[in-house]
This record gives C-alpha cells, sequence and structure tokens, in this order.
C-alpha cells in the first residue's frame, strides 16, 4: 500500500477476530485490536509483529459511547486514517423468553446493535471526509429468523442488519462500501468448545467454520470494485442444515 491504513477490528477475540487480525496485517494494514482487556490482545500484537506485520491493541467497550468515540478519534489522530472497519463482537445469549431478565436482553441487544450503531456511526463520519471505506458487520443467523431459547440474540441481531442496511443505502452512493456477514453455523474455536461441549467431535473438521476462513471472505469484501458490491453474503459449511 502507498499509504498507512488502518484496519479497525472491534472484538479482537481469540477466534475469529484474531483471524481477521492477521489477515488484514498480512494484506499490509495497521491493525487495530479492540476488546474490553488490552492485556489479552498482547500475544496477537507480538504474533503479528513477529509476521512482520503492524498491530495495535486497545481497550474499549463496544456499548459505551465515549469509549468508542475515544477510540476512533485516537486512531485517527495518533495512527493512521481508518480504510476498514469490521464490527466482530459477540453477542451470545441464550434462554427460554420466560427465564431472561430485562438486563439479559438489554445486554445482548447492545453488543450487538447498539455497539454497531457506535462503531459504524463513528467511522463513517471520517470515511466520508474521504469519499471511501468499508464497513463490515459479522452476524448470525438469528439476524434472519427468531429461533427458540434465542429471543434475546434474534432481536439484537435483527436490528444490527437493519443498520447494514440503512447504512449501504444512505452510505454507498457517498463511496462506503457497507456489508453484513451472516454466518451461519458453528465457528471452530474456544467459543463453541465452552458452549456446545457435544460438538467436540467435529473440532477441526471441515463442518466447521474455520475462523480463517471468515476472515478471508471479510477481506475480499473489501477488495470488491465499486461496480460490484456485495451488501450481504452467507457463511456456512457443507454440512450445515437450513
Amino acid at each position: 500500500m502507498d499509504a498507512e491504513r488502518v484496519a479497525l477490528i472491534m472484538g479482537a477475540g481469540d477466534g475469529t477476530g484474531a483471524a481477521l487480525v492477521k489477515r488484514f496485517a498480512k494484506g499490509g494494514y495497521i491493525v487495530v485490536a479492540v476488546r474490553r482487556d488490552e492485556a489479552k490482545l498482547a500475544s496477537l500484537v507480538d504474533e503479528v509483529g513477529a509476521s512482520g506485520g503492524r498491530a495495535e491493541g486497545y481497550a474499549a467497550d463496544a456499548t459505551r459511547e465515549e469509549e468508542v468515540k475515544a477510540l476512533v478519534e485516537s486512531v485517527e489522530r495518533e495512527t493512521a486514517p481508518i480504510q476498514v472497519a469490521i464490527y466482530n463482537v459477540s453477542a451470545f445469549m441464550r434462554g427460554q423468553v420466560t427465564d431472561l431478565s430485562s438486563q439479559d436482553y438489554r445486554s445482548s441487544w447492545e453488543k450487538s446493535a447498539l455497539g454497531g450503531f457506535l462503531m459504524g456511526r463513528e467511522v463513517a463520519k471520517r470515511m466520508l471526509t474521504r469519499d471511501n471505506g468499508t464497513i463490515l458487520f459479522n452476524s448470525s443467523t438469528a439476524s434472519q429468523r427468531g429461533m427458540a431459547n434465542y429471543a434475546a440474540l434474534a432481536g439484537g441481531r435483527h436490528a444490527l442488519r437493519a443498520l447494514a442496511q440503512s447504512m449501504a443505502r444512505e452510505l454507498g452512493p457517498k463511496g462506503l462500501h457497507i456489508a453484513h456477514i451472516i454466518i451461519d453455523g458453528g465457528i471452530d474455536g474456544p467459543q463453541l468448545r465452552e458452549r456446545f461441549p457435544d460438538r467436540e467431535r467435529q473440532v477441526g473438521s471441515d463442518e466447521l467454520i474455520k475462523p480463517e476462513d471468515v476472515a478471508e471472505v471479510c477481506w475480499q469484501l473489501h477488495q470488491q470494485p465499486h461496480s460490484a458490491w456485495t451488501q450481504e453474503i452467507v457463511i456456512r459449511p457443507w454440512t450445515e442444515k437450513w
């Protein structure tokens, strides 16, 4: 790349988030990796550096407006312009409607919809001054349909999908590529092993989505020419029932 540009990964966890950081660093971006606990990013930042890339770790809560605003302002001022931003924050919440507390529902909604809005709004403001940029929202099957025991997750993910559609229609004609990624299937990683131990037999197989493959799809979306933008894409392994 001729000029330094930032890839902002909001929700740089140990699975898909880490894969996104590595992929965009490999592509020549300065990657700003964000999660609530900055200390957990140290080994990832070191790994990227050892492989010849550049990554910086930041602590921020995606659902707190002032923290998101401060993060974006700091990156733009001290590092480089944000060329691509990916919202990858987990909002998993499982439980019967009659058992969910209002805080359960609010927390899941905030991690999906509110956090996506805050990041999207703040980076879009900067991208619009340059007439280009990519904003991607990693989501799930819950954005398409509400399923039993997933009312909280579905509410937030539906809202995130609507946000992506509205932003694409509003900002696409102004040069910003906005896309919503529906991840329809289990992602091979620590979160799946913890939440669904019964799927242990699938770990390491192509029956689960590999974090590196999700990262590659995001990279390809960012590389799309203006004449052929994708607004929504579904990722699922070949064995997934749908």
